[in-house]
């Protein structure tokens, strides 16, 4: 059997600008890669060989110029199939520190119905104990539990979304981004499968605005405006 290889390139992916979960802005923003140790190698098995690609990196936001560490990898026995035929490998990437870490519910969620605000509160615990498969599970079960509650109709979730559209609770554009957030729970409830930092959050960001649009926003609305 060969003997495994591995080869280091200074600086390869330094001077890239990447979309990255922001600490300081709370949000994902661009990040500038300032210095990177880049390694590339092959391990072999009884099964063949597997090659792999890994990125130490120093980053940098581009707002806040807060300075971070992201381990970028990937593997040729992990990709995704995307249309005719081809591939997409998969990124596994871990930020120093973490960027789940910390987060908190929006104000104001004693407004929100009891279920509501429990799989919301279960859902960021989830996130801040980078429990990525389980928070993709808990941001499906919160846009499905808000269909319940405003009593969409429907036989399905994708047709409970379009309801919210007709009843006038949710834009046309909101109702394509859950669709996609659907998705996305879809996939980690039934191939176990985690998604990106970046994914989860920009999912969790869209709830928390129909968390306030839905629920907190009028309730303050009726009382300012009578």
């Amino acid at each position: 059997m060969p003997k495994p290889t591995q080869t280091l390139g200074m600086n390869e992916t330094a001077g890239a600008v990447i979309d990255v979960p922001c600490a300081e802005c709370k949000r994902t923003t661009k990040h500038k890669i300032l210095a990177s140790a880049d390694f590339e190698g092959q391990d072999y098995y009884d099964a063949g060989g597997v090659e792999y690609q890994v990125h130490h990196q120093i980053i940098q936001c581009q707002g806040c110029e807060t300075i971070s560490f992201r381990l970028a990898s990937t593997n040729s026995e992990d990709f995704e199939h995307i249309d005719d035929g081809n591939i997409e490998y998969v990124e596994a990437v871990t930020l120093y520190p973490s960027r789940n870490e910390g987060r908190t519910p929006v104000k104001d969620t004693h407004l929100l119905p009891a279920t509501v605000q429990r799989i919301y509160e279960e859902t960021i615990k989830a996130l801040n104990n980078e429990q990525p498969v389980l928070a993709g599970i808990g941001i499906r079960a919160l846009v499905e539990t808000i269909c319940k509650d405003k009593k969409a109709a429907g036989s399905d979730l994708a047709s409970k979304i379009n309801a919210l559209v007709t009843m006038g609770v949710l834009t046309a554009d909101g109702a394509t981004i859950l669709h996609k957030i659907r998705t996305l729970g879809n996939v980690a409830a039934h191939e176990v499968k985690p998604h990106k930092a970046a994914q989860l959050f920009l999912a969790l960001d869209v709830c928390e605005h129909l968390l306030q649009g839905v629920y907190v926003l009028p309730h303050y609305a009726g009382q300012i405006f009578n």
